[in-house]
């Protein structure tokens, strides 16, 4: 079965949206889309390093994107503005990778497919890496789900719970190098964050627990993974933006149907 490509293609894209929908809806309670924009970047620098190292393009983006990571939260909340710093780290590593790139000499390079996704090139060894990740963020999300819930919720309860946000904050903003590392292959760095932001963002709408929203951005994403790719492959368009564009034609309807049922709720029945 994994000798067809696009079946390939389609277990790469629901993995992906399956741990982007977690994920992202933390982004969009801790407003945290610009760090995810900004370690997608930081990207770039770490395929230049896997290209002039001669190493694993997962492993190079995965040690940049962790490099990052870790960065940011050391330097937060010690003087530092963190849009400036977020700022200066993630341009500064993509002009850097593209100057180490025009340095690679010898190899072939895509940068399209780079910045972009390229996931209908995804081999059985990059399903594997993909769904290992998958399968580690996700477990990680679940078993701290309640702490990092609370400290994203609330801080003075999460403190009088017992619990550190600022260890919370590492382990999301850890998972999420994690999911920028997996997804490099799908959608490409200029995209990962739209896939980590929107279907969370189409949720919102229907959703009346952190939980029922976590699901709803998983079933959207997984539409517009599946749908962009079919899509794709009916009107011969980039993949990687077609499923970004079906994502941001659901989060218009869904927020459209919202407005509907605010505007014209439905009747309740009373007791006679």
């Amino acid at each position: 079965m994994l000798d067809d490509f696009l079946v390939r293609a389609a277990l790469a894209g629901i993995g992906v949206t399956l741990v982007a929908a977690p994920l992202g809806c933390f982004v969009v309670w801790r407003r945290m889309a610009f760090f995810g924009d900004a370690t997608a970047h930081a990207a770039i620098l770490g395929v230049a390093l896997s290209l002039l190292l001669s190493a694993s393009i997962f492993a190079g983006v995965l040690v940049i994107s962790l490099t990052m990571a870790t960065t940011v939260s050391l330097l937060s909340g010690r003087g530092y503005a963190m849009d400036t710093v977020l700022g200066v780290i993630a341009h500064a590593a993509l002009a850097f990778g593209l100057v180490a790139v025009s340095f690679v000499s010898g190899v072939r390079i895509d940068l399209m497919a780079y910045l972009f996704g390229d996931i209908l090139a995804v081999s059985r060894s990059d399903l594997a890496v993909i769904w290992c990740g998958v399968v580690l963020v996700l477990g990680l999300l679940g078993w701290r789900w309640a702490r990092v819930l609370t400290a994203t919720l609330n801080t003075d309860l999460a403190h009088a719970s017992g619990i550190d946000p600022k260890r919370e904050q590492l382990i999301l903003t850890l998972s999420l190098a994690v999911v920028v590392a997996v997804a490099l292959k799908v959608v490409g760095v200029l995209l990962i964050t739209a896939l980590l932001i929107i279907p969370a963002a189409a949720a919102r709408p229907f959703s009346r627990s952190p939980e029922v929203m976590a699901l709803l951005a998983a079933v959207i994403g997984t539409v517009s993974a599946c749908g962009g790719l079919q899509a794709a492959f009916w009107f011969d368009t980039p993949t990687g933006p077609t499923i970004v564009s079906l994502a941001a034609i659901l989060f218009g309807v869904s927020n459209i149907v919202g407005l509907l049922i605010r505007r014209f709720p439905f009747p309740r029945r009373t007791a006679t």
